[in-house]
């Protein structure tokens, strides 16, 4: 080693063979908590670079939500900067409600506008998202229980982010943003149970996110959030008789107000602002909520270790799989009674876990219970993220009853550390090869707006029949029989990213953005897009041009489609349905929610709705409807 000079502290170089014993591994560690950190960070997050690197080579399109979605981002630090989050099943309709809060959009810009605000950007900058939730996650564990407790949270992650899969965490859609950062809340509220204030930072600042980017986290996040800081506030050391509060604590406070200043200040300028529509609509819903019965059985299901969990060993994505609510009802017996063990011969920090997983849990099921119309998937994402908090709360309680009983060996020590790292090391290998070829988001909608965009801003600035040219404004409108709109929001938001002047009807303002919408005049051209049975009227009006067109089907899903879609009529006819055959044409995925359809109707909406239809864009001047 070379000899330092006098005044000088010597530099400490570190082998691998040092570095790999626990010795070598509890000093590095120490001395290099970031570099530590980075390096888990890396290798937990391999999949999700890997699928980033394959989704660049992937043109892709967002539609509905995600279009919504990058208007937004696109608007942040403007004038139009949003200030809550995006439209969602909130009092539905023209002036329907939308989650609570903008962080999410105010967390993916920076990013996007950094590598070229381009679709492939919004997916770096969600992929950027979860990057800095597992680092976190990471950090938490670190300031815990040093090398081992990063070992033990990122076997926690790796199993997570095997089971959301790769679409899920790789597209910004608000349900699927805070898929990780919940994780984060949950460690983070253990971390300060156990003492480590500091840690209510970034657990005030991952709770809000979720709970301003989906409306299901606001009880189970918030709750727990505004729980632990308030607990970490009530002691309060006294210094010179006078109360004082931890700086962290006044901190976190300061900190959570602040990020939630953007919906109060939705709520003062507007009549009715979000705040009032979101108290309005969960204190009056339209529908029955599921209620304690059915919220319990659905809760219970996202305990099945078997199918969301053991499952993972044949394939990724596993939690969005159908789950069993008898094998969910063992595991939670097990969590019991691993609790109730803990409570009584285990460590304060494993108490404390079972506390936090007992809370989320109880949170949860009020949550899940409050869910009113179709119980989607998507509404409850977030509980196998508890479910796995859950699991390992049952692994180190199991270890810690290990321990104390007389089989307990020298080597146990050193023992569950290795394990830890195989799942680390063989969860993110076997995630990391089933990510590299990857999916975009809803394919067939994108690959139909890829093939219209272009020829629809060629024919623009061609000012093809009544198009006047790219400095002109355009109404953008939709006829669509299938997709409720989705590809004309894609192509909405296509042609915005182009540097066109585009708008939709006054009757999407929510949806559109308040200033992507424009009254109908008599002057000026509309871009329409029409499909399925909406094409042909429009290919009979006067003064509407046909500038792109796109179908989806070869001769053989043709044929498929039409014998499909004779055979569902036929059966909606028998069934007494007469009332939705119409829809078969006209409303294809509306018409597949009708709660009277048979599971055999199901099977062939859907079959239908995969198929596609064929899409058309005209150019006509503005006073033109065939309606």
């Amino acid at each position: 080693m070379t000899q330092a000079k006098e005044g000088e502290c010597p530099q400490k170089f570190y082998s691998l063979t040092t570095v790999i014993t626990p010795a070598g591994l509890d000093e590095f560690s120490t001395r290099r908590p970031a570099v530590t950190v980075l390096i888990g960070t890396l290798i937990v997050g391999l999949p999700l670079l890997v699928a980033l690197a394959d989704l660049h080579s992937k043109r892709w399109y967002p539609v509905l939500d995600l279009a919504m979605t990058e208007f937004r981002v696109r608007d942040v630090g403007w004038t139009h900067t949003p200030l809550i989050g995006l439209p969602g099943r909130i009092a539905p309709g023209p002036e329907q409600g939308s989650h609570p809060g903008p962080l999410s959009f105010y967390l993916l810009a920076p990013v996007y506008r950094l590598l070229g605000a381009s679709s492939w950007a919004l997916e770096a900058a969600t992929v950027t998202i979860h990057l800095a939730a597992i680092a976190t996650a990471l950090w938490i564990g670190h300031r815990r229980a040093g090398w081992r407790g990063v070992l033990a949270v990122g076997a926690l992650l790796v199993v997570v982010i095997r089971g959301y899969g790769q679409i899920l965490l790789t597209q910004p859609w608000n349900p699927y943003l805070p898929l990780l950062m919940w994780i984060v809340v949950l460690l983070g509220v253990w971390a300060v149970s156990c003492g480590d204030t500091l840690m209510l930072i970034p657990t005030v600042i991952a709770g809000s996110f979720c709970a301003q980017t989906h409306v299901p986290y606001l009880l189970t996040a918030g709750g727990l959030t505004i729980g632990v800081l308030v607990l970490a506030g009530l002691p309060g050391r006294r210094i010179r008789g006078g109360p004082r509060l931890d700086r962290p604590v006044v901190a976190a406070g300061t900190l959570g107000m602040a990020l939630w200043i953007p919906p109060m200040i939705d709520q003062f300028i507007n009549d009715p602002g979000n705040i009032r529509k979101l108290v309005k609509h969960f204190g009056s819903p339209p529908d029955d909520p599921l209620g304690l019965t059915g919220g319990l059985k659905l809760a219970v299901r996202h305990l099945d270790v078997w199918a969301g969990f053991v499952g993972q060993f044949a394939e990724t994505g596993r939690f969005v799989s159908p789950s069993s609510t008898w094998r969910g009802a063992v595991m939670l017996v097990v969590w019991a009674g691993a609790a109730a063990f803990a409570w009584r011969f285990g460590p304060s920090a494993l108490r404390a876990l079972h506390t936090v997983v007992g809370a989320a849990l109880l949170l949860g099921v009020i949550s899940i219970t409050r869910i009113f119309g179709l119980p989607w998937y998507y509404l409850t994402l977030w509980a196998w993220g508890t479910s796995a908090l859950a699991l390992g709360a049952v692994v180190w309680t199991g270890v810690a009853a290990w321990r104390r009983s007389s089989f307990d060996r020298p080597y146990a020590a050193s023992t569950i550390p290795a394990l830890s790292a195989a799942v680390v090391l063989i969860g993110s290998l076997l995630s990391t090869v089933s990510f590299a070829d990857a999916d975009i988001p809803e394919e067939r909608l994108s690959v139909a707006v890829e093939a219209l965009a272009g020829p629809t801003y060629g024919a623009i600035v061609d000012a093809i029949g009544a198009a006047s040219g790219p400095d002109a404004t355009y109404q953008v409108r939709w006829s669509d029989a299938a997709d409720i709109g989705s590809p004309g929001f894609g192509l909405l938001n296509a042609l915005d990213r182009r540097g066109l002047d585009v708008r939709a009807d006054p009757s999407f303002h929510i949806p559109a953005t308040e200033y992507r919408v424009r009254e109908r005049t008599m002057e000026g051209a509309q871009i329409h897009l029409a499909t399925g049975a909406y094409i042909e009227p429009w290919r009979q009006m006067p003064f509407a041009v046909e500038v792109a067109t796109y179908e989806p089907r070869d001769a053989g899903e043709l044929a498929r489609y039409y014998q499909t879609r004779r055979r569902l009529i036929d059966r909606l006819t028998a069934e007494g349905l007469v009332d939705l055959v119409e829809q078969v044409d006209f409303n294809l995925f509306g018409g597949s929610l009708d709660p009277r359809i048979s599971d055999a109707d199901i099977a062939d909406f859907t079959t239908l709705l995969d198929l596609g239809q064929p899409m058309s864009v005209f150019i006509a001047p503005e006073d033109v409807d065939p309606a």
